[in-house]
């Protein structure tokens, strides 16, 4: 409140004042936001999310004073789809983008959360990765303030012969705009790496297929990695002969089919995520040496899940936990009565840009399908949803096409291109590491029509948003 009612103040003061003040007093107690995306990380190479080998001060601290969210999934496995969702608060079935090469449509560009936030008096920016394109004149250069995107490959010459590294770059454009910032405008920073996501055509073990900052070089040189924990072949060997065959096995071959091979790649793959978080450690120093970290909300979160040989498998796409889990913290300096909390519930990344517009004061658009984390990051004890909805449309056949659902307790999934369909059912209490499919067990008959039910319900109600 702006006066307490012990204060007899006169009406007219009361009045005065407030016709002056009351639009910077909005602007300047809105909330700055800082938005982290990492590309293909699940919650692991973390601290925060028990990884004893990470090497994550800064992410790690930001979960000590922040919220980390410990059922935290994408709908879509896939850099552009789920970048899509980011920026729509839609699923891949609703905003109509499964592969880079298909645009946003202009209709859809109209209500991204930037552009929102511009309109609220925001200074927005984006730095990084975008990956996805706009169909219109609505190009993503006009949704932003400032707008820098970074194109791979991830190390490149520079015209001087020198080469220079995609998170090098980008940690210039940030920290650029951080110490330009005052306190007279709310700002929200989107930062999108392209770590740590492999250089897909340089099959080099280490730096040529994971290139990371020279100066983390050594940070694993005397660590061993243990092998996945579902490297059994047997794991493999289970799988129905479309994902034996699928792009999972085929890049599994370029990363993690030798010991040797492995560990120059798993290595490589963590010095990527410490460069991830020296970025997050310094953008935080610079908030605090320009004042405006008690202000500052940050976000981390990944695009998607990733395959570290788990399975027998590389890369993301699929149904199973490796593909689909991503790590997310979210950090309110302004709310310390939640730190430390871990939250159990299902979130997605079409919350993300329903909870920045909330906590701007923008009404969230009705054509959003996530839901707002506020209640959650406040501390309330409240169920926002029983169930998520996921799948893979991505057209070239190298990845088959699945929908399913997933609850607290079951994962339903059916590859709906096969003939016939496959179905997969998981028992996450009885069975957590998916190794067993329930499908056609005929003690689970129930469940699985009431999940194939409710798969059909969730693709009706997400077509007719297109």
């Amino acid at each position: 409140m702006l006066f307490q009612k012990s204060h007899r103040i006169p009406f007219f003061l009361i009045f005065v004042a407030l016709s002056f003040s009351c639009t910077s007093f909005a602007e300047s107690t809105k909330p700055n936001i800082l938005f982290f995306l990492i590309d293909d990380q699940r919650d692991t190479a973390l601290g925060c999310y028990g990884d004893p080998l990470a090497k994550t001060p800064a992410v790690d601290q930001l979960a000590e004073n922040g919220v980390l969210f410990q059922n935290a999934f994408v709908t879509t496995s896939i850099c552009m789809a789920s970048r899509a969702s980011f920026f729509t608060g839609q699923v891949t079935r609703s905003h109509g983008v499964p592969y880079y090469r298909t645009p946003l449509s202009d209709e859809k560009t109209h209500t991204v959360y930037p552009i929102l936030l511009r309109k609220a008096g925001y200074r927005v920016g984006y730095v990084g990765k975008f990956h996805f394109q706009v169909d219109g004149s609505n190009t993503p250069d006009k949704w932003f303030d400032f707008y820098h995107k970074i194109s791979r490959p991830l190390i490149r010459k520079k015209p001087d012969g020198s080469t220079h590294h995609g998170t090098a770059e980008l940690q210039e454009k940030v920290y650029g705009f951080l110490n330009k910032q005052t306190k007279d405008q709310p700002f929200c920073l989107s930062i999108s790496f392209h770590a740590a996501h492999a250089e897909d055509p340089n099959h080099e073990p280490g730096q040529g297929h994971f290139p990371y900052l020279n100066e983390f070089a050594d940070s694993y040189t005397d660590v061993d990695f243990p092998e996945p924990r579902l490297s059994d072949p047997k794991i493999y060997e289970s799988q129905p002969e479309f994902l034996k065959e699928s792009l999972n096995r085929v890049r599994y071959f370029w990363r993690w089919d030798t010991p040797k091979k492995y560990q120059a790649n798993i290595k490589a793959y963590y010095q990527m995520i410490r460069g991830i978080d020296q970025t997050i450690g310094k953008a935080m120093k610079i908030l605090e040496e320009r004042g405006l970290a008690d202000n500052t909300i940050i976000i981390y979160m990944a695009d998607n899940g990733f395959y570290m040989g788990d399975r027998g498998f590389a890369g993301k796409w699929s149904h199973y936990e490796e593909s689909l889990r991503v790590p997310l913290i979210i950090m309110d300096p302004r709310n310390s009565a939640v730190a430390g909390s871990r939250i159990e519930q299902l979130t997605l990344n079409t919350d993300i840009p329903s909870t920045i517009l909330d906590w701007a004061g923008i009404e969230i658009p009705k054509k959003y399908q996530g839901e707002s984390l506020l209640p959650l990051l406040d501390g309330q004890n409240i169920q926002l949803r029983e169930s998520i909805f996921c799948e893979s449309l991505y057209p070239p056949n190298v990845i088959p096409k699945w929908e399913g659902v997933r609850n607290s307790r079951y994962v339903y999934a059916r590859y709906f291109e096969q003939d016939p369909v496959y179905e997969f059912l998981h028992d996450l209490k009885k069975d957590p590491d998916q190794l067993r499919n329930f499908a056609s067990d005929p003690n689970y008959a129930k469940v699985l029509n009431d999940l194939r039910t409710e798969c059909d319900q969730y693709i009706a109600q997400y077509e007719a948003a297109r």
